[in-house]
């Protein structure tokens, strides 16, 4: 997974940044095949702002939070990636299971 953190009006301190890959490593933990991450930080007056676009293959998730500490912000932008992972993750394993082979299928019984 590659992880790039970028700040606008931030520095992005090192504390920061472990933090982040810290809370972000609960996503790769529930879905492995993460390509990349992009994380931009940013402050507007008294408001911390954090979004996240997140790449798998074919497909691409993007979450946003808001907060009055940077930290409260990424934690909340962590769920929301998560969440957003677990459902993809659920569709796709209801995909394979739902076809299944002929063999697999029910058959009626003639009485």
């Amino acid at each position: 997974m590659n992880l790039k953190i970028s700040g606008h009006h931030l520095e992005v301190t090192p504390a920061i940044r472990d933090y982040v890959s810290e809370k972000l490593n609960r996503v790769k933990r529930h879905f492995d095949h993460v390509i990349n991450l992009n994380v931009i930080m940013q402050v507007e007056k008294l408001v911390h702002k954090v979004e996240a676009t997140l790449h798998v293959k074919g497909h691409d998730f993007h979450a946003s939070s808001e907060d009055g500490n940077m930290y409260a912000a990424i934690d909340l932008l962590a769920d929301k990636l998560d969440r957003q992972i677990v459902k993809h993750k659920e569709k796709i394993s209801d995909v394979h299971q739902d076809g299944g082979s002929l063999k697999h299928q029910p058959t009626e019984s003639a009485a």
